[in-house]
C-alpha cells in the first residue's frame, strides 16, 4: 500500500513536471512570436523605410537601423528584402545582397507569416511582414525573428528549477505517506486490509463465542457492547447497546460494578441463582477513551469445588511437608518420631509408630503366621494432647490376630476403621484400654503397614476424634501414600543400622580388648568411632624382649566395613613384624611394600577399594636405657610431655603414607627421662571441617603444657584433651594413646662382659648366679646357669667379639647375650647319635620364650623365665 502510494504520488510529480515544461515551452516560443512580430511590424511600418527601400543605396542606411532595432527589440535578426527576396540586411553582413530563406509569397500578398526555417543562422523561428507603400502596395518584406536554440536554452535555464521544485514536492509528499503509513501501521500492529478483515471477524466471533461475559461501557454511563454470555449472566434486555447501565433494570451492586471507575478484581456477585466472578478495569487509565471493561465468569460450580481443592491442596503440602520432615537422619527410632509428628500436623489427632524389635537391631522381622499375635514396638506415639490412654511410647505390644495392626502387619493390607466402637477385632485387644481410648473421644482408625522393598517391618496407625469426624475412603489413599515414603526412610536406617553394627563389631574386634601386662610404660586410650560411621583408625601396645614396648597409632583413610576391615589387616602385620624385632623404620618399610602388594592384588581383581593413603606411627621405647626409637609413615608427629611440664612436638622425619614406596623411612632415637609423657594420636583429633591441622596442634600442645603444676596421670591427659578438642559433629575416627615412661632401675640390671674362651663360661655363671641370689629368684638358677652356659658357649663357639651378657629383672627374668655376629642359630631336633644339637631345644623347653634381635653392631640371643 506504501508503494502504490508512492508510485501514485511519483506520477502525479512526474505529470505536473511534464505539463509545467510543456506550458513553459510554449509560453517561450509564443513570447518569441510576439516578440518578433513587434519588431518586425514596428519596422516595417517605420517612417522614411519606403523611401529608403527605393533609394539608390538601401542597404548603407538600412544595415546600422536594423542592427539597432535587432538589438533593442532583443531579437537574433531584423532582416529586410526586396519584392524578390534579396536582403538589404542581415546581422551577417556577408548574406546581403543573397537571397532570403523563407517563405515570401503570403507576405506579397500583404499576410504575415510565421515559420521555422534553416537560414544562415540555424534554425531560426521567424516572422515575415509586408512593406507596404501609401497605396497598398507590397515594395518588400521585413523578417525578424529568433534562432530556435536562443528559445529552448531558456526553458534549459528553467527546467533544473521546474525539476527541483518537482522533487521537493515528490520528496514532501513520499513523506507525507511514509508518516501517515506508520501511523497506520502502528495503529493496525502492520496489519492489512485482509488481516484486519479477518481478524475483526474473528473478534466477533470470538467474543460472543466465550464462556465469558463482557461488557464495555462508555465515558457517559452508556453501554456500547456486551456479549451474548453477558446478556446471559445478566439477563439484559434484548439490544441493550446505547441504553444506559441505569437503565436495564439490574441489581444495583451490577450497576455500581459497571460503572465503576477503579479497579475491581474477582468480587462475588450473586445474581439469581448463579454466583458470577467480576472484574473490572477502567479504560481511560493508559490514555483511552473514558469507559470500563467488565468481565464476568459463572463461578457457581467453582465455588462447589473449590473445597475439594482445598483439601487436595493440603494433602499435597502434607506429603511435601512429609518428604523433607522424614528422614533426615539414618536412626530408626528417630524416623519413626518423624512420621508420626508429621501426620499430627494435619490429617489426624493422634499417630503411633509400632515396629518388629529386629527393625530397631537392623534385622528383618519374622512374618508370624495370619490369627497369631504380633509383638510390636512402641517406637513413637504423638498427639494433639500428652495424656491418651494409648500403650506409650517404648512399650511392647501384643497385639492379638483379630486387631487391624496385625492383619495389616501379617497381610500387607491396609485398613481403614470409620468406626471404632463397632470394630469387634480391634476390642478384643484389651476391653479395659480399648475402652479408654473411646471415653478419651478418639473414634476412627487407619492402620497402615510399613513395607518396603518387600520387608514388613511394622505398623503406623492414625487416630482422630469425634470432633474432626471419621476417616473418609479417599484419605486411606493419602494415609498409605505418608506411610509408603517413611517406610523407604525407615528401611533405610534399619539397612544403615545393620551395616553400621557389623561395622562397629568388626572394629570393636580388631582393636585391642585391653592392654598387655608390662612394666615399661603406664599407658591410656582413648578411641571413638565417628558419628557418621567407623573408620580405620587403631591403636596397639605390643610388649618386646627386653622389657621394651613398641607404641602403634595408624589411620586407614575412608569409613565402613573396607576401611575397618584394612585397618585389621595392618594391625596383624604390625604385629607380626614387631615379633620379628625389627626397629621402627625397618617394620614401616616392610608394611609399606606388604601394603602396595595388596594394592598391586586389589587392581588385578578390579572393583575394590585400595589401601592407599593409610598413615602410621611406630615407636620402641626401652626402659633399661631410657630411650625410645620412632618413625612414621605419613602420620601426624607425637607430641611429648616432660616431667616438668612442658610439652613439644618431636620433629621426626616424615615418610610418605604407606603403600606410595620410593622412600625410605628413617628413625630417630630420643632419650626420655622418667615420667616423661609421649603422646600419640590421629588426625581426627587435631583436624575436622571447622579447624585446621595447624589450629588443632596448637590447642593439642596448649592443653598438654603445664609448666610448673603438678604432673597428671596418662588417663587425666586423655579426658583434658578431648574435652579441648573433641568436636562437636565427629566426623573421623579419634584414636588417642598416652604413655608415660619408667625406667628399669640399677638394681634390677646386670651386665658383664665375656672373654670369647671357653674357660670364661663358668665365672659369667658363677656371678650371675650370686646376682640372682640377691634377687631373690633362687628356684630360677638352675634354668638360668643352663640357660646362660648355653647361649655363651655358643657365642664363643659360633659368634664373634665383643660378647656381653645381661640380666634382666622385671616382670620375667631375663637372659641375653650378644655378641659381633649376624649369624642366628636355629633350633633342630638331634637325633641319638648326634653329640651336640640339643642346646637350643633345651632353652626352648625349659624356658617360657626365646629369640634373636639384630643390632648395627650384631645380634642379641635373648630368653624369658617366669617369675
Amino acid at each position: 500500500m506504501f508503494l502504490l502510494q508512492v508510485l501514485i504520488v511519483l506520477l502525479l510529480v512526474v505529470a505536473a513536471v511534464l505539463a509545467l515544461l510543456i506550458e513553459s515551452r510554449s509560453d517561450r516560443f509564443a513570447a518569441a512570436r510576439d516578440r518578433s512580430l513587434a519588431a518586425a511590424e514596428s519596422f516595417a511600418h517605420g517612417p522614411g523605410l519606403v523611401a529608403t527601400m527605393q533609394g539608390p543605396n538601401p542597404s548603407a542606411v538600412l544595415q546600422p537601423l536594423t542592427e539597432a532595432a535587432r538589438k533593442g527589440a532583443q531579437v537574433d535578426f531584423i532582416v529586410v528584402t526586396d519584392r524578390n527576396g534579396i536582403r538589404y540586411t542581415h546581422p551577417e553582413p556577408q548574406q546581403i545582397g543573397k537571397k532570403f530563406v523563407g517563405t515570401i509569397g503570403p507576405s506579397l500578398q500583404g499576410r504575415i507569416t510565421v515559420e521555422r526555417v534553416h537560414g544562415p543562422l540555424g534554425l531560426e523561428y521567424q516572422v515575415v511582414v509586408p512593406v507596404e507603400d501609401t497605396h497598398g502596395g507590397v515594395v518588400g518584406i521585413v523578417s525578424a525573428g529568433m534562432k530556435v536554440a536562443n528559445v529552448s536554452s531558456a526553458i534549459d535555464r528553467q527546467l533544473p528549477v521546474v525539476l527541483g521544485a518537482g522533487a521537493v514536492g515528490l520528496g514532501l509528499a513520499t513523506a507525507g505517506t511514509a508518516l501517515v503509513g506508520r501511523r497506520l501501521l502502528r495503529q493496525t500492529h502492520g496489519l492489512g486490509p485482509e488481516e484486519m478483515t479477518r481478524m475483526y471477524e474473528h473478534h466477533d466471533a470470538v467474543l460472543h463465542a466465550v464462556r465469558e461475559g463482557v461488557v464495555i461501557v462508555g465515558g457517559d454511563g452508556r453501554v456500547l457492547l456486551a456479549n451474548d454470555e453477558a446478556r446471559r449472566l445478566l439477563e439484559l434486555p434484548p439490544e441493550p447497546e446505547g441504553r444506559a447501565v441505569a437503565d436495564l433494570g439490574l441489581q444495583p451492586r451490577a450497576t455500581e460494578l459497571l460503572l465503576s471507575d477503579s479497579a475491581v478484581t474477582d468480587e462475588v456477585l450473586p445474581v439469581g441463582d448463579r454466583l458470577l466472578a467480576v472484574n473490572n478495569r477502567p479504560t481511560g487509565s493508559g490514555g483511552g477513551p473514558p469507559g470500563s471493561v467488565t468481565t464476568l465468569r459463572d463461578s457457581t460450580e467453582l465455588r462447589a469445588l473449590a473445597g475439594k481443592a482445598e483439601t487436595a491442596r493440603g494433602r499435597l503440602r502434607l506429603l511435601y511437608d512429609a518428604s523433607t520432615a522424614i528422614g533426615s537422619t539414618l536412626d530408626v527410632r528417630r524416623t519413626a518420631e518423624e512420621l508420626a509428628s508429621t501426620a499430627c500436623r494435619e490429617f489426624c489427632d493422634y499417630a503411633t509408630v509400632d515396629l518388629a524389635g529386629e527393625v530397631l537391631h537392623g534385622e528383618e522381622p519374622q512374618t508370624p503366621t495370619a490369627g497369631a499375635e504380633v509383638r510390636l514396638v512402641r517406637v513413637a506415639l504423638a498427639g494433639i494432647r500428652h495424656d491418651s490412654p494409648l500403650y506409650p511410647q517404648g512399650t511392647l505390644v501384643r497385639w492379638a490376630g483379630s486387631t487391624p495392626q496385625a492383619a495389616g502387619f501379617v497381610s500387607g493390607r491396609s485398613t481403614l476403621v470409620p468406626e471404632l466402637a463397632t470394630d469387634v477385632g480391634w476390642r478384643r485387644q484389651d476391653a479395659e484400654r480399648t475402652q479408654a481410648v473411646l471415653d478419651f473421644g478418639l473414634a476412627s482408625l487407619i492402620a497402615v503397614p510399613l513395607t518396603a522393598r518387600g520387608v514388613l517391618m511394622g505398623v503406623a496407625c492414625f487416630y482422630r476424634g469425634r470432633d474432626r469426624g471419621p476417616f473418609e475412603d479417599d484419605e486411606l489413599s493419602l494415609a498409605e501414600e505418608l506411610a509408603a515414603r517413611a517406610a523407604v526412610s525407615i528401611d533405610n536406617a534399619r539397612r544403615y543400622t545393620r551395616e553400621h553394627t557389623m561395622a562397629i563389631t568388626l572394629q570393636h574386634s580388631l582393636l585391642p580388648r585391653a592392654l598387655p601386662e608390662q612394666s615399661a610404660l603406664d599407658v591410656a586410650y582413648r578411641y571413638l568411632p565417628a558419628q557418621a560411621g567407623v573408620g580405620g583408625d587403631w591403636f596397639d601396645v605390643i610388649p618386646l624382649p627386653g622389657a621394651r614396648v613398641a607404641l602403634v597409632v595408624g589411620d586407614v583413610v575412608g569409613h565402613g566395613v573396607h576401611a575397618a576391615a584394612t585397618m585389621g589387616r595392618l594391625r596383624t602385620a604390625v604385629q607380626n613384624f614387631s615379633s620379628l624385632d625389627l626397629p621402627p623404620d625397618e617394620l614401616l618399610g616392610h608394611l609399606d611394600e606388604l601394603v602396595a602388594h595388596l594394592d598391586q592384588e586389589t587392581a588385578a581383581a578390579g572393583g575394590e577399594l585400595t589401601i592407599t593413603g593409610a598413615t602410621c606411627l611406630y615407636a620402641i621405647y626401652d626402659p633399661s636405657t631410657a630411650t625410645c626409637a620412632l618413625a612414621r609413615a605419613g602420620h601426624p608427629p607425637p607430641a611429648l610431655v616432660h616431667p616438668d611440664g612442658t610439652a613439644e612436638l618431636l620433629d621426626l622425619p616424615n615418610g610418605p603414607p604407606l603403600g606410595l614406596g620410593g622412600m625410605p623411612f628413617e628413625a630417630v632415637q630420643v632419650r626420655l627421662s622418667p615420667g616423661s609423657g609421649l603422646v600419640l594420636y590421629t588426625d581426627g583429633l587435631v583436624e575436622d571441617r571447622t579447624r585446621d591441622i595447624g589450629a588443632g596442634l596448637e590447642v593439642l600442645m596448649t592443653v598438654l603444657s603445664r609448666s610448673g603444676r603438678s604432673p597428671r596421670s596418662p588417663q587425666e591427659i586423655c579426658e583434658d584433651v578431648l574435652d579441648a578438642l573433641l568436636p562437636a559433629r565427629q566426623t573421623d575416627d579419634i584414636a588417642l594413646l598416652v604413655a608415660r615412661t619408667r625406667v628399669l632401675g640399677p638394681d634390677r640390671t646386670a651386665e658383664w662382659e665375656v672373654e670369647p674362651t671357653p674357660e670364661a663360661v663358668a665365672g659369667v655363671r658363677a656371678v650371675a648366679i650370686r646376682r640372682i641370689a640377691d634377687w631373690g629368684l633362687d628356684e630360677a638358677a638352675f634354668v638360668t646357669e643352663l640357660v646362660l652356659s648355653e647361649l655363651v658357649t655358643n657365642a664363643i663357639r659360633y659368634g664373634a667379639a665383643p660378647i656381653r651378657v645381661r640380666l634382666l629383672y622385671d616382670r620375667t627374668l631375663i637372659c641375653e647375650v650378644s655378641d659381633g655376629s649376624s649369624t642366628a642359630p636355629h633350633l633342630r631336633y638331634a637325633v641319638e647319635e648326634d653329640e651336640g644339637g640339643r642346646g637350643l631345644f633345651l632353652v626352648a623347653q625349659l624356658t617360657e620364650r626365646w629369640g634373636v634381635r639384630y643390632t648395627p653392631g650384631g645380634k642379641i640371643i635373648w630368653a624369658e623365665q617366669p617369675v
